[in-house]
């Protein structure tokens, strides 16, 4: 049975991750007022998400391996005081070096925090509950995005710049406290952790998990399915759905509040998923990169603006990315022993973020390229450049499901090679079909 103290030390690092969240996405919501407030283009705005996102991709695999000899509590605690710096300086930055001084150290402060909660869930729980959990954990950050699309927005658009900025830094004051206070990193009676590895050891470390089949697998996965809805959700959903698509500020906060609502719904789903069919994760990871691709086809090639209900199901279906790139950090939890969890949960990690970057600052270049032309009437963020520019995330979904079809052979190989096959599709499907059959059929 789990102990209330398990639940304790889950609930304070969810609560940081929650945070961590609120100010990763929180400058998606100011790209209109951020280009005025720093008489900034297109592609420089997206730069400073570009650029937060490149330090947060960048020290995944630094902070994965400190985080298996340090522990979660000091990442957490660091992670927390680097982002309510990061906040404070941005709160009173007016030029555009300021502001991205301050989503860097954001940045740096967020990539300490995932991998950090995702660590201490298979130390406080038992293996059973670890996938939902996992599920219901990046459930968390969906929060997190719901107060910087809300509340945060209200502060913004009521008090001002500073005042907003402000409250997310205090925010991370409230998370280092209670992370200090309260948190701990192993359960009483757990093994205490291994002696410090020198470099040598570390190094061989990140390239047994690089070198597993099933880390390579989850990093494509998570590639796949989770740019897409963070690019819409930190840096281009506002504007494309407030310039190009003609929504207000009401019904545009609506829909980024259906895509939290949609991720939340997602994660349980998804985790239980997981559970029953550990042999189909990758299958599932490829339906959702299908549909996102289906989503914004629709969306892009539609003459005219969109109507509110397929822009609706633009949003759910990017919201179902977030839970479905969660996958990836299951893949590296069953093909990495506990001592490695940290550096494999990395190595997955930059995954989705290398693809978020990449696409966020090409739109934003597409955007400027076409606008410098006179392409769409000469408007920045018109709809006919918003087609063009955001056309870019095939390329990427693309790839990365070549890269989930190449390292899932591998894999395969791998586990046929332990004495589990995977059966193709079709085939498990009839096998279910016909054992469902039997069991009606059983008085």
């Amino acid at each position: 049975m789990t102990s209330p103290r398990a639940w304790l030390i889950w609930i304070i690092g969810i609560f940081a991750y929650l945070v961590a969240v609120s100010q990763r996405t929180s400058f998606g919501v100011v790209g209109l007022e951020a280009t005025e407030r720093f008489h900034a283009s297109a592609a420089e705005i997206s730069f400073f998400t570009v650029l937060q996102l490149l330090v947060y991709a960048a020290l995944q695999i630094p902070v994965g391996i400190l985080v298996d000899r340090f522990g979660s509590r000091a990442m957490l605690a660091g992670g927390g005081v680097l982002m309510g710096l990061g906040q404070l300086q941005l709160a009173f930055a007016d030029n555009i070096p300021g502001g991205v001084l301050g989503r860097v150290l954001v940045g740096a402060g967020d990539a300490m925090t995932f991998i950090s909660v995702i660590r201490l869930i298979p130390l406080w729980f038992a293996s059973r509950r670890v996938p939902l959990l996992t599920q219901l954990t990046g459930m968390s950050g969906q929060l997190g995005q719901l107060f910087s699309v809300v509340p945060f927005a209200m502060i913004l658009h009521s008090a001002g710049w500073t005042p907003a900025f402000l409250t997310l830094a205090a925010m991370s004051g409230l998370a280092v406290v209670l992370v200090l206070l309260l948190l701990q990193d192993l359960p009483p009676g757990h093994p205490p952790p291994s002696p410090s590895q020198g470099l040598r050891a570390t190094g061989i470390s990140l390239a047994h998990a690089w070198r597993q089949p099933g880390t390579r697998l989850g990093l494509w996965s998570h590639f796949t399915v989770q740019f897409s809805g963070t690019v819409f959700a930190m840096t281009w959903g506002y504007p494309f759905l407030i310039s190009a698509q003609g929504l207000d500020r009401g019904t545009v906060s609506a829909l980024m509040a259906l895509y939290v609502a949609a991720a939340i719904a997602a994660g349980p789903l998804m985790g239980r998923f997981v559970a029953r069919h550990p042999l189909r994760r990758s299958t599932m990871v490829l339906l959702i990169s299908g549909c996102t691709a289906a989503a914004w086809a629709a969306v892009l090639l539609l003459p005219g603006r969109s109507p509110l209900w397929l822009l609706a199901g633009l949003v759910v279906t990017l919201a179902v990315g977030g839970p479905g790139s969660m996958i990836g950090f299951d893949f590296a939890r069953t093909f990495n022993p506990a001592h490695r969890l940290g550096t494999a949960t990395g190595i997955v990690n930059v995954g989705g973020f290398i693809a978020a970057l990449v696409s966020i600052y090409l739109i934003g270049l597409v955007l400027d390229l076409l606008h410098a032309s006179g392409f769409s009437q000469g408007e920045l963020y018109g709809l006919d450049s918003f087609r063009v520019a955001l056309s870019v995330q095939f390329l990427l979904l693309a790839g990365g499901a070549c890269g989930i079809m190449v390292t899932r052979r591998k894999v395969r190989l791998q586990m046929a090679a332990q004495g589990v096959m995977v059966p193709p599709l079709l085939k498990a499907l009839a096998a279910q079909r016909r054992l469902v059959a039997e069991r009606r059929r059983t008085p």
